[in-house]
């Protein structure tokens, strides 16, 4: 494996250590929505969430371990910094302080997909670095573990440590009862071949975070409460149409759940729309798919890109329909993928290839494709 440093001072400033361990870890988008803390710390969700992991967008992490004063840390290219660093280097503090280990860490990071969109690239790009920093730190986890890991980074990461659909499970009380409650785990949904026509109509960053507009949209909006116990009933029916191979109840759960968190943003004080005209011309587009008799559901996270859930004979009518509406959206089409797995590691004297983490995490990735 070819491993290149954050910048050619990198070698000057830290000797390396540690082997090279690389991780890939794949967005997940929820159909049942996620949104709300009872924990910021722990990042303990309101209700649970339900989700299908993407074959498209790709993070791809690698971690080592380093001597020196101070992480280095290279995402997309460039030297990490601001928000984006200390975010990252607060996670590497976990993983230490539960390895009971001081080393410092290089990490090399890269997402396929659009930063900061939309588009789950923080729960692949924290799948990714539990992965690789827990194997690189030489921890012993299994794939639940793994996942409450993930989660501390981001929470809709702990999903894309899973392949196929999956559950977060928002736990039971506060602090380590709480913390060892909440995680994520692969379902069922042998049979059903879904594809997800994912369309961009802006690959820029949000001008509020998630995690802003999340925190403020909880505080503040009197339809969040009413939304929050109608998710925990839609996650249960979501659960029983995945049970039954039903797609039609799948994506109309789907895009009620996600309609309705983005109204509980809209009537946050001040409001928050992530929602563009461009966005409403998607939706519009999917209305009239439907009402043409093709089953197509839309489903938007935290951003202004539309999500629409079809079955895969019905894709390509799908993208051509709204790569139609014109130049300001381009369609990329998603089906079931895998969960984060290892894909290198140089593993250092009495660590084992085949630790529980490995093992559990593309035993559950390959179980669900």
């Amino acid at each position: 494996m070819t491993f290149t440093p954050a910048s050619p001072a990198v070698t000057e400033r830290a000797a390396v250590t540690g082997p090279a361990v690389e991780s890939v870890a794949y967005p997940n988008i929820a159909l049942v929505k996620y949104w709300g803390k009872r924990d910021e710390e722990l990042f303990l969700p309101v209700t649970g969430s339900l989700s299908m992991t993407l074959d498209i967008f790709p993070t791809t992490t690698t971690v080592r371990v380093i001597e020196g004063p101070a992480d280095v840390i290279e995402f997309n290219g460039v030297a990490a910094t601001g928000a984006a660093r200390t975010r990252i280097e607060t996670f590497l503090d976990l993983v230490r302080a539960r390895a009971g280990r001081a080393d410092r860490a290089m990490v090399v990071t890269s997402n396929a997909g659009p930063t900061g969109a939309g588009l789950a690239s923080s729960a692949s790009g924290f799948a990714a670095l539990a992965t690789a920093a827990a194997a690189a730190y030489e921890l012993d986890l299994d794939g639940r573990a793994l996942s409450r890991l993930a989660r501390r980074g981001s929470g809709s990461a702990s999903r894309s440590i899973f392949g196929g659909f999956v559950v977060w499970h928002a736990g039971e009380g506060e602090g380590e009862a709480g913390d060892l409650s909440s995680y994520a785990e692969p379902i069922g949904g042998d049979g059903l071949d879904p594809a997800l026509v994912v369309a961009v109509v802006n690959q820029g960053a949000k001008a509020v975070s998630s995690r802003v507009a999340m925190r403020e949209t909880t505080a503040t909006s009197p339809f969040y409460r009413p939304w929050a116990e109608s998710s925990v009933l839609d996650l249960a029916e979501m659960r029983k149409a995945i049970a039954r191979r039903d797609l039609p109840a799948i994506g109309e759960i789907a895009e009620r759940n996600a309609l309705g968190m983005h109204a509980t943003m809209l009537t946050a004080r001040p409001g928050i729309r992530y929602l563009s005209p461009h966005s409403i011309a998607v939706l519009d587009a999917v209305l009239a798919l439907r009402a043409d008799g093709i089953m197509a559901y839309a489903t938007i996270d935290a951003g202004p890109n539309v999500k629409v859930l079809c079955a895969r004979a019905d894709a390509p009518r799908v993208s051509a329909v709204l790569d139609g509406l014109g130049d300001f959206v381009t369609t990329r089409t998603a089906h079931i993928g895998p969960g984060a797995s290892l894909t290198t590691s140089s593993a250092s004297p009495g660590t084992s290839g085949t630790s529980p983490a490995r093992a559990d995490v593309s035993g559950a990735a390959g179980g669900d494709r």
